[in-house]
């Protein structure tokens, strides 16, 4: 049962409001001071304290930082008779829960009650309701996916449920939505495997703009509207992740384009990030500069042309603008960014590569602590919201929207949590990604993964003559027979990119307006 105790001079006068929550089950104890107030809250542990302002002796707002220390996580309705904004105010800045003015009618009262003591649980019910007579349209559109736009507002939708459902403390609606989205990933695999081919070679009408068109058919016209642009492109984030921490730039800018681009295969750093940047796919980079491209199995960084291709993109398309470009990879380098923002409060097109969360991942594996705090979905959002609340990245974004510079987020590709294991065998130069393999003698259930043995076919580098890639679908992870059961229980519930799967092939693409620029 829940406990309340209610606190005012005028106790007699509190009757029917007693009377009338006690039939709706609550029990209420009362006291006609503060210093009395006090000593019953340190002995009890009440759900609730109903708190009248204007008392003889000690007055409710004197009362309630006594309170507070003694019970900091009580919430407290403060009431009284006066309207004055002041004793609003300090109420509000002591933290009240709510604030009630005489007359209270009892419905009035059980209505704050219900607010603050029963709110997570009519959140959780109506939450639920509200997915299950969601579940079967779901379930409809799911079959009727036909386009990669239609994968987006579906992704779309799960995600948004996903984050609804937080909160919930239903762990059956939680499993529900958890096999849809699973259900949602298996198709979404069939369509990638069945389309894909003829994306890379533009041989269909419905080609999505992907990770080698998206600087041309997306990113470049914004930036020709706008005096200044600066695109940020954050890797491994996710649309959830952008969802996580969007309320927090909602004060700096409005949204003027939510949507998505498909990212290529390998979802992989060294792939997608290198097709973004050169406007080219991964097979014509090696042709066109060899001396730029490393195959997985040949030493050296995989990323260190990015700018080069970038300016070689622009160059030949006609872009003369003045552009900066900053890789971000430790923390020291985004407060030296900070440190001289001048540099790209001056340039027409500014270029941030934010590497956070992509090390944020890989720290997961291998970090026992981390696991723990990104044990599921849920946790990870909340520590990647946690990370940009105190990042030079927040800070940057802020002091952009006071400069008016038109702001792009994106990503290079998603992450996905694995937890089922795919046993493949391969030779010594077999690349080590958990999420797709390339190399020679590469042996596996066809049925199991996506398999290319040729390449070329879509328009990626072989290392030799013989090798072929496989892809891992949905939430599966390639393992190697060697010493397996060690590798699985290591690699099993972590993040991984490189397969295919909706959360790393859907990547968000969001166009920011500053406010103040709104306003000019």
């Amino acid at each position: 049962m829940v406990k309340i105790l209610w606190v005012d001079d005028e106790v007699e006068l509190l009757k029917p409001h007693l009377l009338f929550l006690n039939q709706k089950g609550y029990e209420v104890d009362t006291c006609n001071n503060g210093y009395d107030a006090i000593d019953m809250a340190s002995e009890v542990a009440y759900d609730l304290i109903i708190l009248d302002e204007m008392m003889p002796g000690m007055t409710g707002l004197e009362t309630l930082p006594k309170i507070k220390e003694v019970r900091p996580t009580t919430p407290v309705i403060m009431v009284t008779k006066s309207e004055e904004e002041n004793i609003m105010n300090k109420a509000i800045g002591s933290k009240i829960a709510d604030y009630l003015i005489k007359p209270v009618n009892p419905n009035q009262v059980l209505l704050s009650i219900k607010k603050n003591v029963h709110q997570q649980q009519l959140v959780t019910e109506q939450t639920t309701a509200d997915y299950r007579s969601e579940f079967g349209r779901l379930a409809t559109s799911l079959q009727m996916a036909d386009t990669f736009q239609d994968w987006c507002s579906l992704y779309r939708r799960l995600t948004g449920w996903e984050i609804e459902l937080d909160g919930s403390t239903d762990p059956s609606v939680k499993e529900i939505l958890s096999y849809q989205k699973n259900e949602a990933n298996q198709a979404f695999s069939k369509f990638v495997r069945r389309n894909y081919y003829d994306w890379i070679n533009r041989r269909a009408d419905d080609t999505p703009i992907m990770s080698h068109t998206l600087m041309r058919s997306a990113i470049f016209p914004v930036v020709e509207e706008q005096s200044k642009t600066t695109l940020l492109l954050i890797d491994n984030f996710r649309y959830d992740q952008w969802r996580a921490i969007s309320s927090m730039l909602r004060g700096y800018y409005d949204v003027a384009q939510d949507d998505f681009y498909c990212a290529i295969l390998p979802t992989a750093t060294q792939y997608a990030r290198n097709a973004v940047f050169a406007g080219l796919m991964p097979l014509a980079i090696d042709r066109l500069m060899p001396n730029k491209w490393l195959n997985d199995n040949e030493e050296g960084g995989k990323n260190q042309y990015e700018e080069e291709f970038l300016r070689r993109l622009m160059a030949q398309s006609g872009k003369t603008w003045k552009m900066t470009f900053d890789k971000l990879v430790r923390p020291e380098q985004g407060r030296k960014l900070v440190e001289n923002i001048r540099r790209v409060y001056d340039a027409d097109f500014s270029v941030i590569v934010y590497n956070f969360l992509d090390i944020l991942s890989h720290a997961r594996t291998e970090t026992d602590v981390v696991r723990e705090l990104t044990e599921n979905e849920a946790a990870f959002r909340s520590l990647t919201r946690s990370w940009f609340e105190h990042s030079d990245l927040y800070t940057i974004l802020k002091l952009l929207a006071e400069k008016g510079h038109t702001v792009i987020i994106t990503s290079d590709h998603g992450t996905i949590r694995v937890d089922n294991p795919v046993r493949v065998t391969g030779d010594r130069e077999t690349s080590s990604n958990l999420r797709y393999k390339t190399g020679r003698n590469l042996q596996y259930n066809a049925r199991e993964v996506y398999e290319v043995q040729r390449p070329e076919d879509i328009q990626l580098p072989s290392g030799n003559l013989s090798s072929s890639y496989i892809f891992a679908y949905n939430s599966d992870f390639l393992v190697y027979n060697n010493d397996a059961n060690r590798f699985v229980r290591y690699y099993r519930n972590t993040f991984q990119h490189g397969g295919i799967s909706m959360e790393e092939m859907i990547v968000p693409y969001i166009v920011l307006k500053p406010k103040q620029q709104a306003k000019r």
